[in-house]
């Protein structure tokens, strides 16, 4: 099975990005963020539902819930302004112009 974890180079531009937990003195410790952002990615890559999330990433409902809260916060935003920061020719776009479709793609049914 594939691995989507996060390299330490990554880990080192985005672990300053993203808000922590201040101020909580109670209740359970807070799951390691690298660890969530890693199952964040894993669902995001594979395509999997949040339900099937294996398990060294943590609770489905933790990991669901941060990814909703940071991109509620704008954090994904000032992710992906930093990682592409570092590397400005990583970044490209497919126009869909250029795209060709399968020809049974162009409608439904006539009649």
């Amino acid at each position: 099975m594939a691995r989507f974890d996060l390299t330490d180079a990554e880990w080192t531009i985005i672990a300053p990005l993203l808000p922590g937990a201040e101020g909580k003195k109670n209740g359970r410790p807070r799951p390691d963020d690298r660890k969530v952002l890693n199952g964040i990615f894993f669902i995001l890559r594979s395509g999997a539902p949040w339900r099937d999330l294996p398990d060294r990433y943590g609770p489905c409902t933790t990991v669901y819930n941060r990814f909703n809260r940071w991109a509620k916060a704008g954090v994904w935003i000032r992710i992906f302004e930093a990682l592409a920061a570092r590397s400005p020719g990583s970044l490209e776009l497919i126009d869909s112009s250029i795209v060709r479709a399968h020809q049974h793609a162009a409608g439904g049914k006539k009649g």
